[in-house]
């Protein structure tokens, strides 16, 4: 997403960008205010297309290997939100096919066999990676004659960042492909193919921003000389109406912002607004979750102003006066209103009364949107995950100000959970439609989430490691590389090491709770898992 353009307030639409070019790709242009009817031509342009590309789905195919090429392509356009259940009822019947019936065709194809493997794993089924063995020789090792087979080993070396604890044959896998990819005789394949790998070294599939990368693959798909029409066209229309759409959401949130008047009331706190709103794309994109990302970027924004009082501003004392404040925090219902305890803020200094006034300005505001949809009852997990990360922030700001170094154990059981996951995926929820129920929620605070926690350790250790020696010179508390070296006796890259390896398993644990049977819908899974793959660094 151009975020250049997007951080500019909303202005009104008048611009006559030369048809089908945008940010250096074919895109549809934007709508003039004069030409309202094409507006309803494009939507009209748009469900044709979608019926066209919907109809190449069902369809029957020569061979199964095209119908996965076709939901790769579908799914890294950034066109999965149209295609879901048809996408669904495809790799169901596929995995029937495959591991059922052994009807699959090119069975020493390491491209398809990676590429099925991937795909069922993304949707959810158990595969077993022992499909991989056919590719090893005698002596147990990849065969060397996969090294001149670059398209193959990139869908091998994608296919590896889904692996399982046990996943040993993926271990492999990664090492083998990860060092003949980086050596690959760029004068000997396709340059796309070349662009594809590099980008893949730096950020596979399953690891990155959907959004982002959707972006960059229709760039990439359009210079493929074999690319379906339909299938661009359709992926350049959806993403520029998006486009347009968030970009007027953006101007919104600009405006509540400035309303705020955070640079004058907080002026230590980090300005993140369109960095907030950006990690929230990374949520959910889809038009139809308007609301949701608008409660989520304010639900975020806020508690980083939170997070910069706890960490940089405020005293011992006065934290610990906004703590308690925040554990008073009450709430009742009339058939009107919805109000939280203002009286709490008494006896805060003025800084910290401004920003206790914002918190519930922001509630009140999220609990008439609830009590407007039917769904009051999700304001209390609201309320509770906003307690929890005050209590945390508060324990971390008495590390620091008392100078103590946590061992690793004391560090992660605080750190995983102030890196604030419970929150922004409650947070995430409250916009919702009905897949998200009371269930979804005491599931995602339950203690014994393996999910939630691997998101923690995962974001909080990629965290520190990124953010280490920015964050000693800031003046914060002790990290996981500090606590780490401290605890061990290592030096900081051996810390680094073991902390990145930890990370990995964090990752392992992420895959399996998406695996079927899932504990609640694969839609409330996928808000962890998204927000966990877009999160900045830093953010809280």
């Amino acid at each position: 997403m151009d975020v250049e353009v997007a951080i500019k307030e909303e202005r009104t639409v008048t611009r006559t960008t030369k048809p089908d070019t945008l940010m250096g790709i074919s895109l549809m242009g934007f709508f003039t205010a004069s030409a309202l009817s094409s507006r309803g031509m494009t939507m009209e342009r748009l469900e044709r297309l979608k019926g066209e590309v919907r109809k190449m789905l069902k369809c029957d195919m020569d061979k199964p290997s095209h119908k996965l090429n076709l939901i790769d392509q579908i799914q890294r356009l950034g066109l999965t939100h149209h295609f879901e259940v048809d996408i669904d009822e495809q790799m169901e019947q596929i995995h029937r096919n495959y591991f059922e019936f052994h009807c699959g065709d090119n069975d020493d194809d390491l491209h398809t066999i990676a590429l099925l493997f991937r795909l069922l794993r993304q949707q959810g089924y158990n595969v077993s990676c022992e499909i991989f063995n056919k590719f090893k020789d005698g002596e147990g090792n990849f065969s060397k004659l996969l090294t001149t087979d670059t398209q193959g080993l990139l869908s091998l070396f994608e296919a590896c960042h889904l692996r399982h604890h046990g996943d040993n044959i993926l271990g492999d896998a990664l090492a083998f492909t990860t060092t003949h990819l980086k050596s690959i005789d760029k004068t000997n394949v396709n340059p796309n193919l070349v662009k594809q790998v590099s980008h893949a070294l730096y950020q596979p599939i399953h690891k990155g921003m959907p959004r982002l990368e959707a972006r960059r693959y229709i760039q990439l798909y359009q210079e493929e000389p074999s690319h379906n029409e339909v299938l661009l066209s359709l992926a350049k229309l959806d993403f520029n109406l998006i486009q347009e759409q968030l970009q007027k959401e953006l101007g919104h949130l600009t405006r509540w912002w400035k309303d705020l008047d955070v640079e004058r009331k907080f002026p230590f706190a980090r300005n993140r607004l369109v960095e907030m709103y950006l990690w929230m794309l990374g949520a959910y994109f889809e038009p139809e979750y308007q609301v949701a990302r608008e409660i989520l970027t304010k639900g975020v924004y806020v508690i980083s102003i939170i997070d910069d009082i706890y960490d940089v501003y405020g005293t011992l004392e006065e934290l610990q006066l906004l703590t308690e404040a925040m554990k008073v925090l009450l709430w009742y219902f009339s058939q009107l209103e919805l109000r939280w305890d203002f009286d709490a803020k008494e006896g805060l200094p003025e800084y910290m009364q401004a920003c206790y006034k914002i918190i519930l300005d922001l509630y009140d505001e999220i609990g008439h949107e609830m009590i407007r949809q039917g769904r009051s009852y999700r304001l209390f997990y609201a309320k509770e995950v906003m307690k929890k990360q005050a209590r945390r922030y508060f324990t971390e700001a008495k590390w620091f100000r008392q100078s103590h170094v946590p061992t690793m154990e004391e560090y992660m059981h605080i750190a995983a959970q102030s890196i604030g996951v419970d929150f922004t995926v409650a947070m995430s929820f409250m916009g919702m439609g009905d897949v998200v129920t009371r269930d979804a929620f005491d599931w995602l605070l339950a203690s014994d989430n393996k999910m939630v926690r691997a998101s923690g350790i995962a974001c909080r250790l990629m965290d520190d490691i990124a953010r280490y020696k920015f964050e000693q010179r800031r003046g914060h508390v002790a990290s996981a590389v500090e606590c780490f070296m401290k605890q061990y006796g290592v030096t900081e890259e051996e810390a680094k090491e073991e902390l990145r390896k930890q990370v990995l398993d964090a990752w392992k644990d992420i895959n399996q709770e998406l695996g079927h049977p899932t504990a609640v819908p694969m839609q409330v899974l996928a808000r962890v898992l998204n927000l966990t793959l877009s999160r900045p660094c830093g953010v809280f």
